[in-house]
């Protein structure tokens, strides 16, 4: 194969819509991809078992961070490590939902949905209850799936999209609620991603095309 400096389609730039399911994901309960349509579509038609909740505008895009923890082996002979191996492993997903309603609140505290009330079209309005649950609470994991660009040729007749899905995350850092002056109001969230259960498998990243019908 003659040299090539590089192909500039596998280049990827722009932010992926994303998706927070109201339960965890498994391999069996995540939609089957649609030939004719991008997964944003599929994710949002109402024959889905599983109920996807859109967060809307994002701000610094998706983060999706591998930590590998390594052990160390030294032996006598050897000034530097003469092995290493595997020991761990954690991975998280981090955003900022630019779009502070409670909705989004609510998925950024992983809270349930019980902690939400009423409406905005109401004199007593919507209601986030802030509480700090209570001995025994376990912690509340849901699914995650962003559709954002993916790697091929734009010029073709089929789309191409990447497709990252998270079977169980939880939201485990600090959550900033601010009203300020100079800055819009937003929420960081940095979910830490768990193996599903049969599989050991964090999710899944695709790169599929579609042709639009």
């Amino acid at each position: 194969m003659p040299y090539s400096r590089g192909t500039s389609n596998n280049i990827i730039v722009g932010a992926a819509a994303l998706f927070i399911a109201d339960t965890t994901l498994t391999p069996s309960t995540l939609k089957p991809f649609v030939g004719t349509e991008s997964f944003k579509t599929t994710l949002t038609s109402t024959l889905n078992a599983v109920d996807y909740t859109n967060v809307g505008y994002t701000m610094n895009g998706l983060e999706l961070q591998f930590q590998p923890d390594f052990g160390e082996v030294q032996v006598d002979q050897v000034l530097d490590v003469a092995k290493l191996y595997k020991q761990g492993m954690q991975v998280s997903l981090a955003t900022a939902f630019a779009e502070a309603t409670l909705e989004n609140l609510l998925l950024a505290l992983a809270s349930p949905e019980s902690k939400l009330s009423g409406t905005k079209s109401t004199s007593a309005g919507q209601v986030l209850d802030m509480s700090a649950g209570d001995i025994g609470d376990v912690a509340l994991e849901r699914g995650i799936v962003a559709v954002g660009p993916g790697t091929g040729n734009p010029a073709t007749a089929a789309v191409t999209e990447r497709v990252y899905t998270a079977y169980r995350a939880l939201s485990i850092e600090n959550v900033t609620v601010a009203a300020k002056r100079d800055e819009a109001s937003m929420f960081e969230v940095s979910f830490r991603l768990l193996p599903e259960d049969s599989s050991g498998s964090y999710g899944k990243i695709v790169d599929r095309t579609f042709a639009p019908a």
